[in-house]
């Protein structure tokens, strides 16, 4: 399974749910007891442990980021595959951006339904769907050559998104499946954060692509053409920073995320 750090965490997800209503389905007021699957850093568990007047819990195999979890929840440590806990003991099982690292989702999916008595929830992404608006010409074009690279080097489905949790529920023998669609909306605009300008500076280096060079070329792109989109993108991470001395860079990137819930 594909492993990310806290600081990775609390970037790509801040913000994410300050619109909360893509988790009705959840029926969380009719929860009493709610665990959270490969909590991570605990963001979707503070907002689950607002939402439901019951107890929330958390569950990870990452000590690392469940010490900074617990700062929104009481949580366990365990695996998605072989959960802790017996028969029937939550009413809602839920998780996020799980199944999409997971090289047998269905199997994980009847694991929640072992757990829960009542409902199993994923909010999976579609990264293959994700797109970007950028005041930099070339910044849109070269991410989804890059995204493209990375997703056909990745061994799991990264863009897994509505249809493919529809489908690993239905394989899972969950019934009354409903898929919602929720857009995570992410902006750089002046004044610029310190994550953003951090952001800028890696693309400049060709940091973030150096990164991800091994799952890359793991795909169909050669070594050749990698350090060609690694220089055409150093030139765009220059003309990033360029345009942030100006106070002119503009950038928003969608997420298309998908809430889907099933009742065992």
């Amino acid at each position: 399974m594909r492993q990310f750090t806290a600081d990775y965490l609390d970037e790509t997800r801040r913000g994410m749910w300050e619109d909360r209503r893509a988790l009705d389905p959840l029926e969380l007021g009719d929860a009493d007891r709610v665990l959270d699957v490969g909590c991570g850093t605990g963001e979707l568990t503070r907002v689950l442990a607002e939402e439901s007047p019951g107890e929330v819990i958390g569950v990870d195999a990452d000590a690392d980021l469940l010490a900074v979890a617990a700062d929104h929840a009481p949580v366990v440590a365990g695996d998605a595959t072989r959960l802790p806990f017996p028969d029937g003991s939550f009413d809602l099982v839920v998780c996020q951006a799980l199944l999409i690292n997971l090289p047998d989702p269905a199997a994980t999916v009847r694991e929640f339904a072992r757990v829960s008595r009542d409902r199993v929830a994923a909010v999976e992404p579609d990264n293959g769907a994700v797109t970007v608006d950028s005041s930099v010409a070339a910044e849109s074009r070269l991410e989804g050559r890059a995204r493209r690279a990375y997703i056909d080097g990745v061994p799991t489905d990264v863009s897994l998104g509505g249809t493919g949790t529809r489908r690993v529920f239905d394989e899972a023998d969950l019934d009354s499946v409903e898929t919602r669609r929720y857009d995570h909306e992410r902006t750089v605009a002046p004044p610029y954060s310190e994550s953003a300008l951090s952001a800028a500076k890696r693309k400049a280096s060709g940091e973030g692509l150096t990164d991800d060079r091994t799952t890359m070329l793991n795909g169909d792109l050669s070594a050749e053409e990698f350090d060609d989109l690694r220089a055409a993108w150093r030139a765009m991470g220059r003309d990033v920073i360029e345009q942030m001395q100006d106070e002119n860079y503009r950038r928003t990137e969608v997420v298309p995320f998908f809430v889907t819930v099933g009742r065992v």
